[in-house]
């Protein structure tokens, strides 16, 4: 397994997230690589700006290459990013599953610098909304009319008898 402390790593997901901002993106970058040897397996910046998709964060983009190349999960790799990862990305890396997330800025690090946040959160208040109740959440969410009843989770039911 790779060393945390590998400064090489760290700073190529800072020159990445530099090289973005001089391009005209936002300063975030991400480097997966082999946790074993040490290899980059690849490179991923922030692609919000320039495609106008909110969910190309950095960590997003990484693993949607990633898996245009087959490559299903990020088990046996360690991920290099420019700062701790946003609840998105966040939630993205547990299910992609690496052996670990490096992060060269803290949360408040970057706040001090950068502000992102949007109609329903800040920085400093996205990691805290998801631990409220969904009806005390500053983003409305309410169960539509269909969603009561046993045909609410038959989806899930015919899935599980497929897949097991």
């Amino acid at each position: 397994m790779t060393d945390a402390s590998r400064p090489d790593l760290v700073r190529r997901s800072l020159d990445l997230a530099l090289a973005n901002v001089e391009a005209g993106g936002k300063p975030f970058a991400c480097v997966v690589v082999d946790a074993a040897t040490g290899e980059v397996l690849h490179e991923a910046t922030n692609q919000v700006s320039q495609t106008g998709d909110v969910t190309a964060h950095a960590e997003i983009t990484a693993i949607r290459e990633l898996a245009a190349t087959g490559r299903t999960d990020l088990a046996g790799c360690d991920v290099y990013v420019t700062a701790y990862p946003c609840p998105m990305c966040l939630g993205a890396l547990y299910y992609a599953a690496p052996e670990r997330v490096v992060y060269a800025a803290s949360r408040e690090e970057e706040g001090e610098h950068y502000e992102d946040g949007g109609r329903y959160m800040s920085l400093a208040t996205f990691y805290d909304e998801y631990a409220k109740a969904p009806a005390e959440r500053a983003l409305p969410a309410v169960r539509g009319e269909a969603g009561e009843g046993p045909e609410v989770v038959e989806p899930f039911r015919r899935w599980t008898a497929r897949h097991g």
